[in-house]
């Protein structure tokens, strides 16, 4: 509780009444009362993600929707409470099933994509990117932590990994959100609009990874309607990312104690389809000269 009351005083802010919602991995989250109008707080222990706090000014700039920010510090940012508005909820479970949702996300990733190209090509150097962590040496880790050095599709990655390297560095990047899940989202009551909020995972990369993250939690025709509302996608990008998403995905998990079940299927692909995902992008890579 100190520490957003400090956080408070800091934004000369005055409170009637503090209550924590999550205090998890270093970040504390509180309802704040303030003269009548009610806030949420996050505070951030961590160095690592108060990178949310620019995020949220980044949005800002670029008018993309997003939370209105009261007030901020350097470890601490106020935001409006979506349980108090009078046009936005959270998302529910069963928005995941409703194409007038997935058109507003998709409307929101578009937005965000197209315009965090420019951001990007000027400030992407400084940018939390998921795909540093492919490498050579979480590769191995990734093996050690989950006992599979024997699977071929190692073996595979490993003779053509300076090839996959290649094409990785010639997709596009852009704004990233790289953590979708409805308890993530806000949605319009007229069902007219959706967007994210939550954005310590946000940074660089390609817009096809939030395809691939969206569309794989929605329901059949919210697939479809998602995809057709945000357009056409670039074909490298999805070949680049059947092979390295899963090989972040499982080194995010080895991260955590137990392996978390959201990896399941990430591991599971070593052994059915990942094998056929590396030689395609390498055969790709040889027709293009990557």
């Amino acid at each position: 509780m100190d520490i957003v009351q400090d956080a408070l005083e800091k934004m000369g802010v005055p409170w009637e009444e503090v209550s924590v919602l999550q205090d998890k991995d270093g970040v504390v989250v509180a309802r704040v009362v303030s003269q009548a109008h009610s806030f949420v707080i996050k505070c951030f222990r961590g160095e690592d993600f108060r990178r949310e706090i620019a995020n949220y000014r980044m949005l800002a700039g670029l008018d993309v929707p997003t939370l209105s920010v009261a007030a901020a510090t350097d470890s601490a940012i106020l935001l409006e409470d979506i349980a108090s508005s009078p046009l936005f909820r959270l998302g529910r479970e069963h928005d995941m099933d409703d194409p007038a949702v997935a058109k507003g996300l998709a409307r929101w990733y578009r937005r965000l994509h197209q315009r965090g190209y420019a951001y990007t090509a000027l400030h992407g150097a400084e940018m939390y990117d998921e795909s540093d962590f492919f490498t050579l040496e979480n590769i191995r880790r990734i093996q050690e932590k989950t006992g599979t050095q024997g699977e071929a599709a190692w073996r595979l990655l490993d003779v053509h990994f300076d090839a996959i390297c290649r094409a990785l560095r010639r997709v596009r990047r852009t704004i990233t959100y790289n953590d979708f899940y409805y308890t993530n989202m806000i949605v319009a009551k007229d069902l007219s609009s959706a967007f994210m909020f939550d954005y310590n995972l946000m940074g660089k990369g390609y817009a096809y990874a939030d395809v691939r993250n969206v569309t794989s939690a929605l329901s059949t025709h919210s697939k479809e309607a998602f995809l057709t509302e945000y357009g056409p996608w670039d074909a490298l990008e999805a070949a680049v990312d059947a092979v390295v998403s899963p090989v972040v995905t499982l080194y995010l998990a080895c991260q955590r104690q137990p392996f978390p079940s959201w990896a399941a299927s990430s591991l599971e692909a070593l052994r059915t389809d990942f094998c056929a995902d590396v030689e395609r992008l390498v055969d790709w890579a040889g027709d293009c000269t990557l």
